[in-house]
C-alpha cells in the first residue's frame, strides 16, 4: 500500500460524488459494503458530546471521562460499578437508539441489488434498518451479546432483559449484586462479546456469517463488483480497508469507492478504479437515494 494523492481520484464536490457513486452502482453486478464507525457517527450516534454528558454525568464527575469509547476501557471499582456503566452504554447504543437515517438510505440504495455487508460496528444498526441478516457479517461482535470471560465455551448470550433491569435498578453508580452476570456454565464473570483481546468468542452465528461472506466474494470473483467503504478509519484496516483494496487491485472489473470525511490512500496500481468521496456520509447517502429515486 502506498499513499499518493497524485494517483488517487478525489471528488471535488458533492454533485461529483453523487454522480460517481450513481454511475458505479449502475455498472456493478454486485456490491460489497464495508461499514465502520463513521457510518454510525454520521447517523448521530456520537460517543462524545451531549449524548455522552446527558447519560453519564455522574461517571464524568467522578472519573473525568471524556467519551464513551475511552471510558469503556477503564478499570472500574468492582463489577457492580462496571455494569452500571456498561448497562447504560449498551442500552443507549444498542437497544434505545432508533435506526439511523444513513442506514435507511443505504438500504433503499441497495434494494433489488446483489449485496453483502461486512462491518466492524457492534450497534445492530443494520438489522434495525431492515437489512437481511443473511447478508451481514459483524466481525467484531455485538453489544447485545455476552460471553464467558475466560472463555470456557464458545457460546454467546442475549442480554437485553438483564441490561434493562440493570439500568432501571442501579443506584449510586452500582447495580445490585444479584444482577451481576456470570457464566451459566463455570460461574466466571461474563464479558462483552467484543473483539478487544484474544478471549473474543466466535460463536456459531459468527462462523455462519463468515462463511456466507466468503461464499459471496467467491461467487462474484472476477465480476463487476463495487467495493463501497463507508466511514472506515485506520484502527483496524486489515478487516475492511486493506482486503477491499487488494480485491479491487486483483480484479480488473472491480471498483473501490470510499466515502469519508478524511483523506484516504490507495495502492499505486490501477488508480483509475480507486475513488474517494470526501464528505458527510449522511448527506451523501441521502443525496444518492434522492437522486436515484428521481431518475
Amino acid at each position: 500500500m502506498s499513499s499518493s494523492k497524485s494517483t488517487t481520484t478525489f471528488t471535488k464536490s458533492c454533485s461529483d460524488g453523487l454522480e460517481l457513486l450513481s454511475e458505479a452502482l449502475d455498472s456493478a453486478e454486485a456490491v460489497v459494503v464495508g461499514a465502520g464507525a463513521g457510518l454510525s457517527a454520521a447517523a448521530g450516534f456520537d460517543y462524545a458530546g451531549p449524548r455522552f454528558t446527558e447519560n453519564f454525568a455522574d461517571f464524568i464527575e467522578k472519573y473525568g471521562f471524556t467519551d464513551m469509547y475511552s471510558a469503556s476501557f477503564f478499570r472500574f471499582g468492582g463489577e457492580a460499578e462496571r455494569w452500571a456503566f456498561w448497562s447504560r452504554l449498551i442500552c443507549l447504543n444498542r437497544y434505545d437508539a432508533p435506526a439511523g437515517a444513513p442506514y435507511l438510505d443505504l438500504l433503499e440504495i441497495l434494494r433489488g441489488r446483489d449485496y453483502f455487508v461486512i462491518t466492524t460496528n457492534v450497534d445492530h444498526q443494520f438489522q434495525k434498518a431492515g437489512f437481511d441478516k443473511k447478508r451481514l457479517f459483524y466481525t467484531q461482535g455485538d453489544y447485545g451479546l455476552w460471553q464467558c470471560s475466560r472463555p470456557c465455551h464458545n457460546s454467546t448470550y442475549g442480554n437485553e432483559a438483564a441490561v434493562r433491569r440493570m439500568v432501571s435498578e442501579q443506584e449510586n453508580m452500582r447495580v445490585p449484586e444479584e444482577l451481576i452476570p456470570r457464566c451459566p456454565r463455570c460461574g466466571a464473570p461474563v464479558s462483552m462479546n467484543l473483539r478487544v483481546d484474544g478471549t473474543f468468542v466466535e460463536d456459531d452465528g459468527w462462523h455462519a456469517a463468515a462463511r456466507r461472506y466468503t461464499e459471496f466474494l467467491r461467487a462474484h470473483e472476477g465480476g463487476a463488483t463495487l467495493f463501497l467503504e463507508l466511514g472506515v478509519g485506520g484502527n483496524t484496516p486489515g478487516i475492511i480497508k486493506f482486503p477491499f483494496m487488494r480485491m479491487t487491485a486483483a480484479n480488473p472489473r472491480a471498483r473501490y469507492i470510499s466515502v469519508n470525511l478524511s483523506d484516504d490512500f490507495a495502492p499505486a496500481s490501477a488508480p483509475e478504479r480507486f475513488s474517494f468521496v470526501r464528505g458527510n456520509i449522511a448527506e451523501t447517502l441521502a443525496g444518492l437515494r434522492a437522486r436515484r429515486a428521481a431518475a
